[in-house]
């Protein structure tokens, strides 16, 4: 697998996240903040709100790594 997805998680921070990538082979080619919504009811009408965002970066295999 030469690209792979790796999500900054909770406890993370964006350093963080770029240093499991780079420890595993993987440069990052491609950022992403995708949104996460919620759905509440409001005066009896369900309304979905966003709620936050989730960053994602897409690695490339490094070409110098071989797995």
């Amino acid at each position: 697998m030469s690209k792979k997805k790796f999500e900054v998680l909770e406890n993370e921070t964006i350093n963080d996240c770029l240093a499991r990538m780079q420890a595993e082979g993987y440069k990052p080619i491609k950022r992403m903040e995708v949104p996460i919504f919620s759905e509440q009811m409001v005066n009896g009408k369900m309304e979905i709100e966003p709620s936050g965002r989730k960053i994602v970066f897409e690695g490339k295999l490094n070409s110098n790594e071989h797995v």
